[in-house]
């Protein structure tokens, strides 16, 4: 079993930046890849980014290319998500996600174990 806690969310007005962690517990992430997904009100779960663990290849969303940048700690075991040039549209509750393999998707269901959440609240 992996655990995962995120942090790192808050209030930001646009322009601004955030940096979200997602600590992992129970076991290394060395042979999981794992993803950023968010979810604003009325609206899907979205696929935002990934990571695998050995290799650290990196995928985008289109939404959040040039802007967010996934990285990993292997140390800490821990994943980070940066986030700049932030605007009212990234709002939402942005989720870790892990699943074992060396290999990411972007779809939801492809994930078997998922943090809690933390909010993101962009202003205009």
């Amino acid at each position: 079993q992996v655990q995962l806690v995120e942090s790192g969310g808050g209030f930001v007005q646009a322009g601004g930046s955030l940096r979200l962690s997602c600590a992992a517990s129970g076991r290394t992430l060395s042979s999981y890849a794992v993803g950023w997904f968010r979810q604003a009100p009325g609206k899907e779960r979205e696929f935002v980014s990934a990571i695998t663990w050995s290799f650290g290849r990196t995928l985008y969303a289109d939404s959040v290319k040039g802007r967010f940048t996934i990285a990993r700690d292997n140390a800490k075991n821990t994943v980070y998500l940066q986030m700049n040039s932030l605007a009212p549209e990234d709002t939402a509750v942005y989720y870790c996600a892990a699943r074992g393999g060396d290999f990411y998707f972007t779809n939801v269901r492809a994930y078997d174990y998922w943090g809690q959440g933390t909010q993101v609240t962009v202003s205009s």
